[in-house]
């Protein structure tokens, strides 16, 4: 098991705002899912410009 970059023999770091306690672990992974989702609305879809070229 040396093949792990992180290591995950420790408890996970939390962060507490109220109510709310989120693992450090999940957070950076929903904000990733949230980029990702915000990337997919933002950037263009590829688009046909040599078809419009050739007249079809």
């Amino acid at each position: 098991m040396k093949l792990l970059f992180i290591d995950l023999n420790h408890p996970a770091h939390y962060l507490n705002i109220g109510v709310l306690s989120i693992s450090l672990g999940n957070l950076v992974m929903i904000a990733s899912v949230v980029a990702l989702f915000v990337l997919a609305l933002v950037l263009p879809f590829p688009s046909h410009d040599e078809d419009k070229e050739s007249g079809k």
